[in-house]
């Protein structure tokens, strides 16, 4: 990449992502590298999920924080750490801090989710619960940094967090020697930094690229600027990349080391979800498969063998009923519709049989009789039915019109 090397001047090199890999031993484990046939299939070659979702705390973050944390000085220590995070970090946060023997306060949003902040807390950290982004928080925990004297732990920009996170991408080079492509959910950029610094050292020709929500991506346009460029607003379920603004470490080594970056829409991330669950056996959080997304939404642009990261797997159980529904709606398997038949008896039966015989299984009915665009002796029926994809919508949709049925979409 132009501009970049081993080192540079402002830039993690190899050598402190190979010093943080000794650091790690014993502490995180080496997380499987999944062969994903159903991939394949849409890529044309070989594809693999790396599986950061099964590392400790659920997420690859327990690597960069225990390396910046075990790398203060024992006075530092003294003091305590705070971080800000949606979940992720403040879980790798908390279990090093503990791990490390020292104390652990973390900014959380208010919409982070439950399940994130009981672990967080179960794993020793005081937590508390303010505004309704990680940048809010963010500034929340450098105002108590500068208050108590607790060092601040970044969830992205600092080089030792960088260097953590560059792990993976050495984990990713031994178990798949012959990576062309190397695709990373991305949200402030550590992450995609430390993978970008260790693929580049070994394999300068491998492309390393950043996915991002499009609901969330500030790093197209800071790169197009030239700079970190905040975003006005963001609105994506995918909130452990839900970053308003790149890092200036960051940036800078996204500028270095990262041929691309893409984005995906929420449906590209609750299809794959979905796939996730259904295919790979997979429980990922919506930030977490943002590099499988990008793999469903153009597979042919990324030249095989393809290595996905799967970046956590810390999702809300309320959320992920969500979003295996717009998923599965997504996918074509949910359909909703409305149909007027007459008010008479048998006629509310025929039209389920009708279904029934053309396998779609009913999941809600809805009878109504009033309604200001109603004839005298009809009525309306609002229908949800679970179908076998969007070929079987399309034969169920035929089959209605041909009985006469006239239908509407809300």
């Amino acid at each position: 990449m132009p501009g970049w090397h081993d080192g540079g001047v402002g830039l993690v090199g190899i050598d402190d992502v190979l010093a943080a890999r000794k650091l790690l031993d014993g502490i995180v484990r080496m997380t499987p590298l999944e062969n994903s046939r159903v991939l394949a299939a849409r890529l044309g070659g070989p594809a693999y999920l790396k599986c950061e979702n099964l590392q400790r705390t659920g997420s690859f973050k327990i690597r960069g924080a225990y390396v910046r944390i075990a790398r203060m000085t024992p006075d530092e220590r003294d003091r305590g750490v705070v971080a800000a995070s949606a979940g992720n970090h403040a879980q790798g946060v908390a279990l090093a801090a503990r791990l490390l023997g020292t104390s652990a306060t973390v900014f959380m949003p208010t919409t982070a989710p439950l399940p994130k902040v009981e672990a967080t807390r179960a794993y020793g950290a005081q937590v508390h619960l303010i505004g309704s982004t990680v940048d809010e928080a963010l500034v929340s925990a450098g105002a108590y940094a500068a208050e108590t004297g607790s060092v601040l732990v970044h969830p992205f920009d600092h080089p030792d967090i960088i260097a953590g996170q560059g792990t993976v991408g050495l984990e990713v080079l031994e178990q798949c020697p012959d990576v062309q492509t190397v695709l990373v959910c991305t949200g402030g950029g550590g992450l995609v930094s430390g993978i970008g610094v260790a693929v580049k050292a070994a394999r300068p020709d491998v492309r390393v690229v950043a996915v991002q929500a499009e609901r969330a991506a500030a790093y197209p346009g800071s790169l197009a600027a030239g700079h970190p460029l905040p975003l006005d607003r963001m609105a994506t379920m995918a909130d452990g990349i839900a970053v308003g603004c790149p890092g200036d470490v960051t940036f800078s080594h996204v500028q270095a080391v990262v041929d691309e970056v893409v984005t995906v829409s929420e449906e590209a991330l609750s299809r794959a979800l979905l796939l996730c669950l259904e295919r790979a056996k997979m429980v990922v959080e919506p930030a977490g498969v943002a590099a499988v997304a990008a793999l469903l939404e153009e597979p042919r642009r990324f030249e095989p063998p393809v290595v996905a990261v799967l970046s956590g797997g810390n999702v809300d159980p309320v959320l992920l009923l969500r979003v295996i529904q717009h998923g599965m709606i997504s996918a074509g398997r949910y359909l909703s519709f409305r149909v007027r038949i007459a008010d008479r008896p048998g006629e509310l039966a025929r039209l389920l049989g009708l279904l029934a015989e053309l396998g779609a299984n009913v999941l809600d009915v809805e009878h109504s009789r009033t309604g200001s665009k109603l004839h005298l002796g009809e009525v309306e029926v609002a229908l949800s039915v679970e179908t076998r994809g969007e070929s079987h919508c399309d034969e169920l949709l035929t089959a209605l019109r041909a009985a006469g049925h006239t239908l509407s979409f809300s």
